[in-house]
């Protein structure tokens, strides 16, 4: 048995993971695999290289560099929530005199106001409404900027002025 593992050890190819590949590693991975698999489909497809001590540096550095940009993406958008945070919508829509809108108001809206205030981060998928406005009044509504970055902001909706 000892020597069917020595051979099998000696037949395995080890490489890094240059992308994530399905059901074998994630990228920066160092993987043991047969070497026809290699040669014909990870090395080719630029799946993996041969796992050097350089190859490994340069990997290393790239995730570092990655996870950098992420904190710095993230301490961004923080700073974009919080001034969120501190500035409220005014909207104006058509209603009736009890305060019911004949349209609705919905994340679109609230999503190309604040664009026109400058925070170009927030698109309407962003914007979580449990379902339209339809009422005039003050509603806080929750943006979702990112998986660790949430944040509120007022809107206003009132009538249209009349001229």
């Amino acid at each position: 048995m000892p020597t069917q593992e020595i051979t099998q050890r000696r037949r395995a190819v080890s490489l890094l993971l240059a992308e994530d590949v399905p059901a074998l590693g994630a990228q920066g991975e160092i993987v043991n695999v047969k070497p026809g698999y290699a040669r014909n489909y990870l090395l080719p497809q630029g799946l993996a290289t041969v796992a050097t001590e350089h190859n490994k540096r340069m990997v290393e550095l790239h995730r570092q560099r990655q996870d950098d940009a992420r904190k710095q993406q993230l301490q961004q958008l923080r700073g974009i929530a919080e001034a969120i945070s501190k500035y409220s919508v005014t909207l104006e829509a058509n209603a009736n005199e009890e305060g019911h809108l004949y349209g609705s108001i919905g994340p679109t809206e609230i999503s190309k106001s604040l664009k026109a205030a400058g925070f170009d981060v927030v698109g309407s998928d962003n914007v979580r409404l449990d379902g339209p406005l339809k009422e005039l009044g003050l509603y806080t509504v929750k943006l979702h900027l990112h998986a660790e970055v949430e944040t509120e902001v007022k809107v206003w909706v009132v009538p249209t002025a009349s001229t």
